[in-house]
Parts: C-alpha cells; structure tokens; sequence
C-alpha cells in the first residue's frame, strides 16, 4: 500500500544539530498509530501515543527499520531504509492510518520523533493481511542538504 511523502517533525533538525541522532548507527524503529501526529508540538515518542498493542501481529514500540546505505554525496546526505511489513494474524490489528519513525536509542531526550507518513484514512488489517512502509530506495527516507 503506497503512503503520502514522508513529514518530519520541527524537532528533528534541532536533534540532528544538537547530536542526538546517529541515523547510520541508531536504533530506528517504526510504529503504527491512529492519532494525527503534531509537527510543531510533538518531538519525542511519548508526545504520540502508540494506539496499537501487542496483538494480532504487531508488536509494541514498532519494528526495527533497517538502514540500507547512509552516505553523502555533494554535500547532501540521503538515508535508505529497508522496508518495514506487518502481517496480521490472528483476529489481526488496528486501526492505524500514521506510521512513524523514530529513533529508539538516544536517552536525552529519549526516543526522539524523525517523521512520518499518512495512509490518508484508517486501516484494520485482518488475518493475513500485510502493511508494507515502501521506502523509497532511489529517493531515500529523508536528504538533509
């Protein structure tokens, strides 16, 4: 299922500049939740509750995000993801419409928000059913320049 382009928290770039994140090396996770994330007002996990549970498939506090390459060239430095799927199993899971990214190994301040993506309307997955986040290999999840 393709999901809208991906939006960053106003946080983010303070973190990055103030050395919170190592994306290369960071524990990136990405969890499913059906509250409308806040750019301006959320900036750690705690800010965006995790409506989902250990059901069904899913696993709390999201799955890992793999780094595929983590490189700058010419000045701009483009993050590559593998992409994250869940398969519902079970009596399955949701709702869930946001799906986020975020940092799982910073501790001050802990679990900083990266960004995250809109399915543009609620979905409920039912057994055997999957959700894939697609990232992009040639565009990458994020470029800073």
């Amino acid at each position: 299922m393709a999901i809208a382009a991906f939006n960053k928290f106003q946080a983010f770039p303070e973190h990055i500049a103030e050395g919170v994140h190592n994306l290369q090396t960071g524990a990136l996770k990405v969890y499913l939740t059906a509250t409308a994330p806040n750019a301006s007002t959320m900036a750690v996990k705690a800010d965006l509750s995790e409506t989902l549970t250990t059901t069904g498939g899913y696993t709390a506090l999201g799955q890992a995000a793999t780094v595929s390459s983590s490189a700058q060239t010419s000045g701009t430095y483009k993050l590559v993801l593998a992409d994250v799927t869940w398969t519902a199993t079970g009596s399955g899971f949701g709702p869930f419409r946001y799906a986020v990214l975020y940092n799982d190994t910073p501790t001050s301040p802990a679990d900083p928000l990266i960004g995250w993506w809109d399915a543009g309307a609620a979905i409920t997955l039912t057994v055997g059913q999957t959700f894939t986040v697609d990232f992009d290999p040639s565009l990458g999840v994020l470029t800073l320049t």
